[in-house]
């Protein structure tokens, strides 16, 4: 019975047609009710990847099948695996916009938890101790020494960096790499105490923003076996991410975020610089540029991964398809498709670094493509022209090794 009326009050918010200036519709929290809660067991690992994916890298590394094996001898070429790096954590992180004036500690806190992961997978494929002792040098670390994030980039910041903390950390506990009871309680409390409370009550930034907060938000909430916070986070993420892709079944406006202040078509429009909507996929900040776009479809993909492991398959929902449509209708422009003149009238697209900055695709191309089966074309293509993705120094993070043709799962 619940199932029925959850899909009823779906299936009646999308009827709701807005023209310009007319109410504006926003999420509604109950129609995704049955997948905003957490667990009665939290699955561990599970935070992005779980055992058997990892055990389907390992196998594939150990046996240098392609594309894995040239994404691990790449990620271990990077400069962040590299041995002779060291820790620089910081008592309190203050980052301004852009993570300048001031720059605290802000690129260090992200490499370092970047760090972290990109060891953990190492120690997991190899079996080499190094790898995990370094893992965990990092962690306790800044464990030991940071207390807070300020300045007016705080929330994005911790988002960025509790989400690799979250996955580095889950590896290593799970995997008998030799972390102590009190580093990990230490760790926990860090996590708890100086991230959860900066990004759990979401932004009202562009979405990019409180998409990768709620990403750090659910990956805290696994390893802390922490239902509550868990459920907070889904619950903001259900309200923000059919605010951030936009469906033509949306109506004639997209959807605003619960807590933008919007009430009227027109003042969504200006929020995305777009004033028609005619085509799937269109993101909030797709105006803006596709760096910042494919930072928000990254986050998306990421937290509907997690919840899969965690026993919510989204792919299957809403969510799956507006990450489909988004990763199709961005890839196209990435492969070098002319602009339609009605996107970003007066503006025209920003690429920033081009196929550089988007590559975020393997996660959602492998769990729809790979495991749904549905055809992605555009995506398809371009995430074979990336690999192996290297992805960013903010968040993402070797997901050709991680995620590339994953059948594990």
């Amino acid at each position: 019975m619940h199932l029925k009326l959850g899909f009823l009050s779906f299936a009646l918010s999308n009827l709701l047609l807005l023209v310009h200036g007319s109410p504006v519709e926003k999420p509604s929290g109950t129609s995704h009710h049955l997948y905003a809660r957490a667990p009665a067991t939290f699955q561990h690992p599970g935070v992005l990847v779980n055992k058997a994916q990892l055990d389907f890298v390992k196998s594939k590394v150990a046996s240098r099948a392609q594309p894995w094996y040239d994404a691990y001898t790449a990620m271990l070429a990077d400069r962040l695996a590299s041995s002779t790096r060291s820790p620089t954590p910081f008592q309190t992180v203050a980052c301004g916009s852009g993570s300048e004036n001031p720059s605290t500690g802000c690129h260090e806190e992200r490499e370092d938890a970047l760090a972290a992961y990109a060891n953990a997978l190492a120690w997991y494929i190899s079996g080499s101790q190094s790898y995990a002792t370094k893992a965990i040098s990092y962690m306790n670390a800044w464990a030991r020494t940071l207390k807070d994030h300020t300045a007016s980039n705080a929330p994005l910041q911790t988002g960025w960096s509790g989400a690799s903390w979250a996955r580095a950390a889950e590896i290593i506990r799970y995997s008998n790499a030799g972390w102590s009871s009190s580093d990990i309680t230490a760790f926990e409390n860090m996590l708890r105490n100086v991230y959860l409370p900066k990004i759990i009550g979401g932004s009202n930034a562009n979405g990019n923003w409180e998409l990768v907060m709620m990403e750090a938000a659910q990956g805290i909430s696994v390893f802390l076996n922490d239902g509550s916070s868990y459920d907070k986070a889904m619950n903001k993420f259900f309200g923000r991410a059919p605010a951030y892709v936009y469906l033509t079944s949306d109506g004639s406006c997209p959807k605003a975020a619960p807590s933008s202040g919007f009430t009227s078509c027109s003042q969504v429009q200006g929020y995305w610089q777009q004033n028609t909507f005619p085509e799937n996929g269109i993101a909030q900040e797709t105006c803006r540029d596709f760096q910042h776009t494919g930072m928000g479809i990254a986050s998306m993909s990421h937290i509907a991964e997690t919840s899969k492991i965690q026993g919510s398959d989204l792919w299957t929902t809403d969510i799956g398809t507006r990450i489909r449509y988004a990763l199709g209708f961005h890839s196209q422009f990435e492969l070098g498709a002319p602009a339609p003149s009605w996107l970003c009238p007066g503006r025209g697209i920003d690429l920033k670094d081009g196929k550089a900055d988007f590559e975020i695709t393997e996660v959602g191309y492998n769990a729809l493509n790979g495991r749904l089966g549905i055809s992605m074309t555009n995506t398809g293509t371009l995430t074979q022209q990336n690999r192996p993705a290297r992805g960013n120094t903010l968040f993402v993070g070797w997901e050709t090794l991680t995620h590339a043709s994953n059948s594990a799962f």
